[in-house]
């Protein structure tokens, strides 16, 4: 398999997956701004959708979207326990999350980081992030248990620094944060895109 991916972008979500369940898989990294992939091919071809991640399948096929690409992974790596199986309700649970994630949290952050945003409505964004930032604190989105959604979780929060949201004014989500970042393949997925040293 080959995960396209662009450093520190939603794609890290999937690569913690494919690391943390054991997968074996090549790296593709992709200019999101030029559409271009590091080997030289036009992503455009790879992906219509022009986004970032695309895992690639070894009979060529190829699966996109961040939140499906995870549980896709897990589902063929079950021995990882990164997602309940079908069927029982805690499956739900995870996915109820990464909807969450996707449409409250993700897709709110994508204004901010446009230049041509004006600045009120990038204020608004912030806002709406910020009451979404309120929840009780667990070790993770399960309990204390690692799933597919704490790897999506961990991908959209690392942005806030990017966009100067300061997570110390929720002590949970920095706890939380600090947390997933200390896990062992999380570190490997940071550092083989660049974002550790």
């Amino acid at each position: 398999m080959k995960l396209y991916f662009a450093p520190g972008a939603c794609s890290l979500s999937p690569h913690i997956v494919l690391r943390e369940s054991g997968a074996k898989f090549e790296l593709e990294q992709v200019n999101n701004q030029e559409k271009k992939t590091k080997s030289g091919a036009d992503y455009w071809g790879i992906n219509p959708k022009g986004q970032v991640p695309v895992l690639e399948f070894d009979n060529g096929e190829r699966l996109t979207e961040g939140p499906v690409v995870v549980q896709w992974i897990a589902d063929q790596n079950p021995g990882a326990g990164l997602i309940p199986p079908a069927g029982k309700p805690e499956r739900y649970r995870v996915q109820e999350w990464l909807n969450f994630i996707t449409s409250e949290l993700h897709k709110s952050f994508g204004p901010i980081f446009r230049p041509t945003t004006p600045d009120a409505y990038k204020t608004i964004s912030r806002e709406n992030l910020s009451k979404r930032f309120d929840w009780p604190g667990k070790q993770y989105l399960m309990g204390d248990k690692f799933s597919v959604a704490d790897a999506y979780l961990f991908t959209v929060l690392r942005w806030t620094a990017r966009i100067n949201m300061d997570l110390a004014k929720w002590p949970n989500l920095k706890a939380y944060v600090d947390r997933v970042a200390a896990r062992p393949k999380v570190q490997e997925a940071l550092k083989a895109e660049g974002l550790l040293q």
